[in-house]
């Protein structure tokens, strides 16, 4: 079993949702946290959309000293998931983030500052639209594609180079609820994934445009996806009716294993040295760590548990400065009493 030792908590002061540690071979140390706060109604009828704000903070935290800094903040609209984008080394990290405005926005880090780049509005004809998630990759044609889920069940496909900025690409029709979710398969180049508020799960193929499977063993909304990076085939999907799921891709009739963590599955998160453990946001319950079988496609087990917030747990995210190939850390948050914790997890010693 694995135990968490908190190492801080902070204070977000508007509410946490969201955490992404950055993946540049030169900013590990660094990371960012998302927040969400809706505003006191006022009088103003049309002030619906202007009521959600949010902020961006900019943290360094170092695994040596154990010391954690804020660096940097920005004032946004809500932010609702953010992603960091894999650049060559001596380029400047990029962070696509998505907000309350229906929006996608691309970042870039310059020393330890924010800077936005690009702005792209999926429906401009929409005022009420919330851009939930995302998901991205880069194409051997040397461009990023990034994928966005709304809140009236679209995903979005979107190209991006800094020649051509954002550039909406397809759109699907996926979902009659939210679309909480979305994802690239990370070994099919053609097939994507939604998870919507209306039990279903879907994939997408991107040369037809057309449905490839709907699949529907989740008893609440699909909220967040993970096809596994190391091991082809394998699907892990979180639901509101509190299971996390493994699937075969090749055979999407039902799961290969599922497990009840005791609270809706906002996050799923593989650790960066390859064990197979999955960090899983688990909102109403708590933090979770899930071990998978060294790749095999069954039998997901729980291994560790962390009860720090007392809110809704949104965010989580390990660290990936982890030079010492011992040690994991986790940066987490929560929302309405908006902390951020960052934690040791540990090996639990035997009594």
């Amino acid at each position: 079993m694995l135990k968490f030792n908190t190492l801080h908590s902070v204070d977000t002061e508007y509410s946490a949702d969201s955490i992404e540690w950055c993946t540049h071979p030169r900013y590990q140390s660094y990371f960012v946290c998302g927040t969400y706060q809706l505003e006191e109604q006022s009088g103003d009828a049309n002030a619906t959309r202007t009521r959600r704000k949010g902020r961006i903070y900019l943290y360094k935290f170092c695994p040596t000293g154990k010391m954690l800094t804020e660096v940097h903040r920005v004032e946004t609209a809500a932010i609702l998931d953010m992603k960091w984008l894999t650049v060559e080394p001596n380029e400047n990290p990029l962070l696509a983030a998505v907000n309350s405005f229906g929006q996608l926005e691309l970042y870039v880090v310059e020393g330890e500052t924010l800077k936005i780049t690009s702005s792209l509005d999926l429906n401009a004809e929409c005022d009420d639209l919330l851009a939930l998630s995302l998901d991205w990759r880069y194409t051997p044609a040397g461009q990023y594609q990034i994928l966005v889920s709304d809140s009236k069940g679209a995903v979005n496909l979107i190209d991006y180079t800094p020649q051509c900025e954002l550039n909406k690409a397809q759109v699907f029709a996926a979902h009659g609820f939210e679309a909480w979710t979305c994802a690239f398969d990370k070994w099919d180049m053609n097939r994507v994934y939604s998870g919507g508020d209306d039990i279903l799960l879907h994939a997408y193929d991107l040369r037809s445009c057309m449905r490839i499977f709907t699949n529907k063993s989740h008893n609440a909304g699909v909220t967040c996806l993970l096809s596994h990076p190391e091991c082809e085939h394998l699907l892990l999907t979180g639901s509101y009716d509190e299971h996390l799921r493994t699937f075969d891709t090749r055979a999407m009739k039902q799961p290969l294993g599922e497990l009840n963590l005791g609270g809706g599955i906002w996050r799923l998160k593989l650790d960066p040295l390859k064990r197979d453990l999955v960090l899983t946001a688990c909102m109403y319950h708590n933090f979770s760590i899930v071990q998978l079988s060294h790749g095999m496609l069954e039998e997901p087990r729980l291994v560790g548990e962390y009860y720090e917030h007392k809110s809704i747990c949104y965010g989580a995210d390990w660290c990936r400065d982890v030079q010492d190939k011992e040690d994991l850390y986790t940066a987490t948050c929560s929302f309405y009493d908006h902390k951020l914790c960052v934690a040791q997890v540990e090996n639990e010693e035997s009594e």
